[in-house]
């Protein structure tokens, strides 16, 4: 949903079923229960049934997601918090989530309810596992490594540069980043790179030999091999079949 600011929903007896909103630019503002909250880009908020509730654009721009889904229980079990505004890290991985829930209702392939479940349930793991590692390891020594990693992809890696960055010891600096992310630190800039190229292949013409260079791989095969160690696909398979299935949409 892209809303400008003559978007504007009020719900007198709250919503029928639970919903998820999903901010990914601008903001909105949803009252409930006499009380205003603000939705800003990178959050999320979980809204219980039956709470009359207010919602609109502010400044012209609000670019959501709003899924629903029956029950409560998974939100619970998972412990994610209803009815408060969370900051998530994850957003843009829960766009893609998103967008093959639309496509599938959209299209309605065999079996889409349940694909359609499924990818709720995924949908939520993600938040749900992002708030746990959040909660128990999270190390402020490693926010700024992790920032210049990100910002970093088309260089060389070098650990010991974030090592050194960190002030930690060799040792727990491994030790503390595998608790905050679950990956080695090579293993996690790897999958950063890979992303990358990954949405260059979608989005760009550049060759597989251009963007092995771009991400500072050590070579054109190398690169491929790791690409399909990780989406089951060569670089230039992928980008085919993406692209056919693009023209299959149209």
């Amino acid at each position: 949903m892209h809303a400008n600011e003559s978007y504007q929903v009020a719900k007198q007896n709250g919503f029928s079923e639970p919903g998820l909103f999903v901010t990914i630019e601008g903001a909105g503002s949803l009252t409930l229960n006499g009380e205003k909250k603000l939705l800003h880009a990178g959050t999320f908020f979980i809204v219980d049934v039956d709470m009359p509730c207010s919602y609109c654009c502010i400044d012209g721009n609000w670019k959501f997601y709003f899924i629903d889904f029956a029950g409560m229980d998974m939100i619970k079990e998972l412990e994610l918090a209803i009815g408060q505004v969370k900051t998530s890290a994850k957003v843009a991985d829960s766009v893609k989530l998103c967008e093959k829930i639309i496509e599938a209702l959209i299209v309605k392939p065999v079996g889409y309810v349940y694909s359609v479940n499924i990818l709720l349930q995924e949908l939520l793991l993600l938040f749900a596992r992002e708030k746990s590692i959040t909660n128990t390891t999270r190390d402020p020594e490693l926010d700024t490594v992790l920032y210049h990693m990100h910002q970093n992809i088309d260089r060389l890696f070098r650990v010991q540069d974030y090592i050194a960055e960190s002030g930690l010891t060799r040792t727990t600096f491994f030790s503390r980043f595998r608790g905050m992310t679950g990956q080695s630190p090579a293993q996690y800039m790897l999958d950063l790179k890979l992303a990358s190229a990954k949405a260059s292949l979608e989005t760009t013409n550049l060759s597989s030999k251009e963007i092995a260079l771009a991400l500072n791989f050590y070579d054109e095969f190398h690169f491929s091999k790791m690409f399909k160690q990780r989406y089951g696909f060569s670089p230039r398979t992928y980008r085919k079949m993406k692209i056919e299935s693009d023209s299959s949409r149209h």
